[in-house]
């Protein structure tokens, strides 16, 4: 059962891009930290800006460079081995295998068969999943 959808796009000029979207969806983020910044959509959707160069660090600059991927859709699920294989055994790779990340969730990264990125997480913080 997926609980909450993010979608993440990497972005070059964070401020730029955390304006442009500030002025495009009339709203605030609720979150803007140095490496993150998120716009509530609904109560379990968000639009997340993350800069490039924190997402080479993440993947590997082969994965996150301008001719690579460009976002990713982060999905907490309740268990996030059970999608990551079931996206695997459909075509998907590997990207990132599953861990806690210092952010506060479990997270597998894989790629599907047009190299879109996917995240299935699950928050390892109480009362924290989905935000």
């Amino acid at each position: 059962m997926i609980t909450a959808f993010h979608c993440i796009l990497f972005v070059d000029d964070p401020a730029r891009s955390s304006q442009f979207y500030r002025d495009v969806l009339a709203l605030e983020p609720s979150l803007e930290v140095p490496g993150m910044t998120e716009f509530p959509l609904t109560t379990t959707t968000r639009l997340g800006l993350m800069p490039r160069s924190g997402a080479q660090r993440l993947l590997g600059a082969e994965h996150a460079n301008g001719d690579g991927i460009r976002g990713e859709t982060y999905l907490y699920v309740d268990d996030p081995a059970l999608y990551a294989g079931r996206a695997l055994k459909a075509g998907g790779k590997l990207v990132s295998k599953l861990a806690a990340r210092n952010w506060g969730d479990e997270a597998v990264y894989v790629t599907d068969p047009d190299g879109h990125l996917l995240v299935f997480a699950r928050c390892l913080n109480l009362g924290l999943e989905g935000s």
